[in-house]
């Protein structure tokens, strides 16, 4: 009783091939990582113009840098499309509420104006 072992080695082969494929794959993804969390460190250094849009451009990158670890690490790439669905439903909902926040932020009582963040002329010209 001889069995054929050729078909077991070429799915050895091949499975080397897939993980050595998958290796290569998290790797650069890591990379891309390394790369925003330096691009994260820069951009923190620098003055965009408004306090609003540091805060904008520093949530751009971790949002590229989170999807990066969903998609890749959490092999959210080759799922189904009812797992983007919830994605979309949660970065949706996600981004309203931000956008709430930063809404509701100018909208502080009168007696708050040292939690503001632009203060007016007159009340920084008194302290």
């Amino acid at each position: 009783m001889s069995h054929d072992h050729s078909h077991s080695k070429s799915a050895a082969a091949h499975d080397d091939h897939d993980v050595s494929k998958h290796i290569k794959t998290y790797l650069l993804i890591g990379l891309f990582l390394l790369i925003g969390t330096a691009l994260t460190v820069w951009a923190a250094q620098i003055h965009f113009g408004s306090h609003s849009m540091n805060i904008a451009i520093g949530l751009l990158i971790a949002t590229v840098k989170a999807s990066l670890v969903a998609l890749f690490f959490m092999h959210l790439i080759s799922e189904k499309t009812a797992i983007y669905m919830f994605m979309g439903v949660t970065v949706f909902f996600f981004t309203g509420l931000m956008v709430l926040t930063l809404w509701a932020s100018h909208d502080l009582p009168f007696e708050s104006e040292h939690l503001r963040l632009n203060k007016p002329a007159a009340a920084a010209a008194a302290h």
